[in-house]
């Protein structure tokens, strides 16, 4: 039996979808003026001509950036940092997850109040800074590695999964003699695929987009800088005067038109890769947030 909506209720609605839509547009938006400007001749960027669609399809902003052998090593080290970290960040918060869940270990109070205390209180930028500084983790890999390796929330999102899972399934394995690591591998890290999966796709998102701590760590290490702060000198140095862009050729194309370009390239695989593990989503972070 369908019931009748209030006045209310359906100027409600109408108010969200309209809300979602522009906010839909406000997300949209810049990545699709990222990519059609591109492709558009580097005088229409200029003049302002693109807004919808592109002016004067053209490759060579693409062609430049595929000659740039400095943007292919910046695409590596992106590349070894989301994997390596995303891995080192799993192990950590999957396994402190796992200790935290069980409520009948010695101190369980203390070490979840100690986490939850990391969320809300840090030791700021300059402490932290002169922290890497003073274990020689600066131009290094492993101080990239290291930033961010661990998330509070993310672990308690993992504790809260684990604690979901039926308390009779350990039992029987401890019977049959298992102990703890192997019930660990075997039994709960399987039956919380939708959250490793959730919490692994934001990991690997947030070191892929990540630029400030990169470039912190790495002053001086050229070699070793993400595409992301190889991006923000093409951004924040768009005089190609003023830029290192090496064999950058301004007479063809401009500098706007090769930055662009070098997002899209950028942004690429994780357009790629979300379509994959979006069924993922919310179950994993329902759950935890149902339980928690």
């Amino acid at each position: 039996m369908k019931i009748k909506r209030t006045p209310g209720e359906v100027t409600f609605d109408i108010f969200n979808v309209v809300l979602i839509f522009i906010l839909m547009i406000a997300w949209i938006y810049p990545l699709w003026y990222t990519t059609i400007a591109s492709f558009s001749n580097p005088d229409a960027v200029a003049r302002g001509d693109v807004v919808m669609l592109p002016k004067g399809f053209e490759l060579k902003a693409y062609k430049q950036v595929f000659e740039k052998s400095e943007i292919w090593i910046a695409y590596a080290n992106t590349i070894f940092y989301a994997f390596a970290g995303t891995a080192l960040s799993m192990f950590l918060m999957s396994t402190g997850g796992y200790v935290l869940s069980k409520r009948h270990i010695f101190g369980h109070r203390f070490l979840t109040w100690f986490t939850l205390l990391s969320m809300w209180f840090g030791a700021g930028l300059i402490p932290t800074y002169i922290n890497y500084m003073n274990l020689n983790l600066l131009n290094t890999r492993t101080g990239v590695l290291l930033t961010g390796a661990i998330s509070a929330f993310y672990t308690i999102l993992l504790r809260t999964y684990f604690e979901s899972i039926p308390a009779e399934l350990e039992e029987s394995a401890k019977l049959d003699g298992a102990g703890d690591i192997y019930i660990f591998k075997n039994i709960y890290l399987p039956l919380s695929v939708p959250a490793l999966m959730t919490v692994t796709l934001y990991c690997f998102v947030g070191r892929w987009n990540s630029y400030f701590w990169t470039m912190l760590i790495l002053p001086q290490a050229d070699d070793k800088i993400s595409l992301q702060v190889l991006l923000r000198k093409y951004v924040v140095q768009m005089n190609p005067n003023n830029s290192d862009l090496g064999s950058f050729d301004s007479a063809s194309m401009s500098i706007e038109t090769f930055t662009y370009a070098t997002m899209v390239v950028a942004v690429l695989p994780m357009l790629i890769i979300y379509p994959f593990v979006q069924k993922y989503f919310v179950k994993g972070i329902m759950v935890g947030a149902i339980k928690g």
